[in-house]
Order: structure tokens, then C-alpha cells, then sequence
């Protein structure tokens, strides 16, 4: 392997980047405060890594369960998708003209977000501009992503409904708040394998459209419900499958 395609390969490769940031000697990093510390230890790559793994796996799979079950119960939008993708060439150049395809991945996530919530830590002192209430730095405050993305304040269309045309161009919900859809949460720490999780949903969503058709196996085996795990996933999902 030359040189020009090892340097390449660090580069490109994220294992290769976190062994490459791996402290020298933690014993020294582990003494100086946080500001001047270089690198990462041992733990810390460990870390690194498996939040790689199980943010690119659980959470996809979740949201791909309640893919199946949302289109078993809306035969509607699964027939409108089915259109578009017999209408419009499905490649990895393709995927960003499938517009309603994007728009039912959007709303799945909104119907039915993986994670419920995330926690983040004030680095100042602040106050909440609605309650009034004072929060300070250090406090932690939890983030409800399927509160927000139920609460009728921030949605034109019913958030109970699940209604993909909402995010389309014409969509009454196409400019909703910010922050009621945050599925993959937001700002600075937003996930950083946001863009990956997208192709993959769309990728293998509008695969299995292609090819299968998903019907409701009945109240008694798909009945959906929230089953709190690592992830957030379907408790029943009994579908038909046809092909």
C-alpha cells in the first residue's frame, strides 16, 4: 500500500482518526484540566465507538419498525408512495427528487421518534422566556422530542394524525417551529449521523416499496404501542406481506 493511499485511508477512516487521537500517556493528559488536555483516552475512543455503532444501528432499525406498521395502518400513503417510485428513477442521485418518499420518512420520525428525549447541561445561566423560570449553568434539562412533536401548538395539521403531506412544499406544516421537529436533535450537538440515518431509512423504505406490500394483520397482533427499550419501538407489529 503506498503512502499517498495509507494517509488517505486516515483521513477518510473514522477508526483511523480515533486511534490517531488516542493520548500518548493518559497518566500525564488525566492531570491537566479539561481545557489543556489533547486527545482522547483509551475509555473515551471505546466510547466513541460504540455510540457510533448503536447510534447507526438501534435507532434505524426502530424507525424502520415503525415504517412497516405506520404504512400497514395507512394504506393511503403507502399507494401514493408506491406512485412515485414507479415514476421516478430510484438511485443514489434519485433519492433527493423523491420528495414524498422524504416527506414520509419526516413524518415517521415525527409519528414515532427512536428517542424520546436528550438532556442537555446550561453552560450559563438563562431563563426560560415563556414560564419565567431561572435556570442556571450546570443544570441539566431534559428535551421531550415526542412531546414537541405532538404539542397542537406547533403543528397546523392535527399532530395526532399521521400525514406526511404536511412537509411537503404546499404543506401547511412545511415551516413549522424549528424546534418541534428535532428528531435528531439540534444545534451544535445535533447527531452527528444524521445524514447517514436518512439514507439509510429512505434506502431500504423505498427498497421494500418497490417490492412488498404491507397490510394490517388486525387489533390483536398490530396493535403498535410504545415499548420503551434502548430505542423506542412498535410493543405489536403483525403486518401481510405480499409481493
Amino acid at each position: 500500500e503506498s503512502a499517498e493511499s495509507v494517509d488517505e485511508r486516515k483521513r477518510t477512516s473514522l477508526i483511523a482518526s480515533l486511534v490517531l487521537s488516542m493520548q500518548k500517556d493518559e497518566s500525564v493528559e488525566a492531570t491537566k484540566s479539561e481545557e489543556d488536555k489533547k486527545g482522547l483516552s483509551h475509555n473515551e475512543i471505546v466510547h466513541e465507538m460504540l455510540l457510533f455503532l448503536v447510534a447507526g444501528f438501534e435507532t434505524t432499525s426502530s424507525a424502520l419498525a415503525w415504517f412497516i406498521h405506520l404504512m400497514s395502518k395507512n394504506p393511503r400513503v403507502q399507494t401514493k408512495l408506491k406512485a412515485e417510485l414507479a415514476e421516478n428513477s430510484f438511485s443514489v442521485d434519485g433519492l433527493d427528487s423523491l420528495v414524498y418518499l422524504d416527506a414520509v420518512i419526516r413524518e415517521v420520525l415525527r409519528f414515532a421518534p427512536p428517542i424520546n428525549s436528550t438532556i442537555r447541561t446550561l453552560t450559563a445561566d438563562d431563563r426560560l422566556p415563556t414560564s419565567g423560570a431561572q435556570l442556571y449553568k450546570g443544570d441539566q434539562v431534559s428535551i421531550p422530542f415526542y412531546n414537541l412533536a405532538r404539542d397542537p401548538r406547533y403543528w397546523k395539521v392535527d399532530p395526532e394524525l399521521f400525514y406526511p403531506e404536511r412537509f411537503l412544499e404546499n404543506g401547511l406544516d412545511k415551516d413549522h417551529h424549528p424546534y418541534a421537529w428535532v428528531a435528531f436533535g439540534g444545534g451544535h450537538r445535533q447527531c452527528i449521523g444524521q445524514d447517514l440515518a436518512r439514507f439509510e431509512l429512505k434506502t431500504i423504505a423505498g427498497r421494500l416499496m418497490q417490492y412488498v406490500t404491507f397490510g394490517d394483520g388486525g387489533l390483536d397482533v398490530n396493535s403498535g404501542g410504545r415499548e420503551q427499550q434502548f430505542t423506542i419501538i412498535p410493543k405489536q407489529v403483525g403486518v401481510t406481506i405480499s409481493f
